[in-house]
């Protein structure tokens, strides 16, 4: 089976793995899919990473992270720039997800990164998800 949007795919499987209180989630690995976990385990939104498998069958392992009384750290994820409606944005007018409590992933031509990076480097770019 083929998927026609990989990001959406990594974004809804750990919204369910969140919603079911999993320990951890796999996901088939590819380079910008890694690039977006880094980023959310470097927010501190997911507490580790790992690679399994080998060959074709290769995925992204997240060891998802939970607060006090068992919360995800994770409140909200959401896919903005989807493959039918490409969202661009310039450095001076990414938006601001809850006023700054989260995080917009932006892919960028210096990589993927988040929306504090992209305007402190002065580049804009794709606006893959909100995080917070």
């Amino acid at each position: 089976m083929t998927i026609t949007d990989p990001i959406a795919d990594m974004l809804t499987r750990i919204r369910n793995a969140l919603l079911a209180k999993h320990e951890t989630v796999l996901i088939p690995l590819s380079i910008m899919k890694k690039s977006i976990a880094e980023i959310l385990l470097k927010e501190g939104y997911i507490s580790g990473i790992e690679e399994v498998g080998e060959g074709i069958q290769t995925y992204i392992k997240l060891t998802l992270k939970y607060g006090q009384k068992n919360r995800p750290a994770i409140t909200g994820i959401k896919r903005i720039s989807k493959p039918g409606l490409r969202i661009y944005s310039g450095y001076d007018k990414l938006p601001k997800v809850l006023n700054g409590m989260g995080i917009a992933v932006v892919s960028t031509s210096k990589g993927i990164i988040t929306d504090k990076q992209a305007r402190a480097e002065k580049i804009g770019g794709e606006v893959l998800a909100f995080v917070w």
